[in-house]
Formats: C-alpha cells, structure tokens, sequence
C-alpha cells in the first residue's frame, strides 16, 4: 500500500514557474507508476503527467507538453512535477497518484489505486 502527500502548490503570475512534490510511503514506492492529475472547478478531474517506476517512459498531456516534467527519485519515495511557462488556465487542485501496473503508464484515473489530497495551484493573469 503506498499513501501520497502533495505539497508545493501557491499563487504565482503568468509565465511562472512552480515545483510539485508527492512523497509516498511504502517500501514498494519504486514498484509504482505514479501520475499527476488535476481538476479546475466545475470541471472533471484530468490527466497532466505520469512516470514508470524506472522512469523510463513519461507521458504527457497535450496541453502541457513542454512546459511541464515529470520526475522521480526512487531513494527519497518522491515524484517532482516541474511547471513552467504557467497559464491561467492551469489553475487547479493538482493530485498526485499511484498506479500498481509499474511497467506502463495510462491516462486513465480509474487505473490509479492511491490518491494524495492534493495542493491547489494558482496563476493569476
């Protein structure tokens, strides 16, 4: 079982940039693909990023591609999500997640079995 803690989260300005963290307990944190995910009131929870447990395979959404990176340091249990270049329209609750199938990554949440609490971010125009 891994539990996952988001922090990082805040208020920046357009053009910004922020680090998310996730730290996750559980010996087997490396046996997890972990994946980001957001969601913008009054809309649906969406995929940003994930990560294979080797981190050798990432994925992205388009809407992020090349302003966003995933990354992982198995010996600190933590995955990073590097926002820059930030919009407006990235202001969300941002949720970080693990999914047992170590060996892939998949856009869908419903394959996610763990979720953090998430931290909120912010960009004003």
């Amino acid at each position: 079982q891994v539990q996952v803690v988001e922090s990082g989260g805040g208020l920046v300005q357009a053009g910004g940039s922020l680090r998310l963290s996730c730290a996750a307990s559980g010996r087997t944190f490396n046996r997890y693909t972990m994946g980001w995910f957001r969601q913008a009131p009054g809309k649906e929870r969406e995929f940003v990023a994930a990560i294979t447990w080797s981190g050798g395979i990432t994925s992205y959404a388009d809407s992020v591609k090349g302003r966003f990176t995933i990354s992982r340091e198995n010996a600190k249990n933590t995955v990073y999500l590097q926002m820059n270049s930030l919009k407006p329209e990235d202001t969300a609750a941002y949720y970080c997640a693990a999914d047992s199938d170590w060996t892939s990554v998949t856009v869908n949440l419903l394959a996610y079995d763990y979720w953090g609490q998430g931290t909120q971010v912010t960009v004003s125009s």
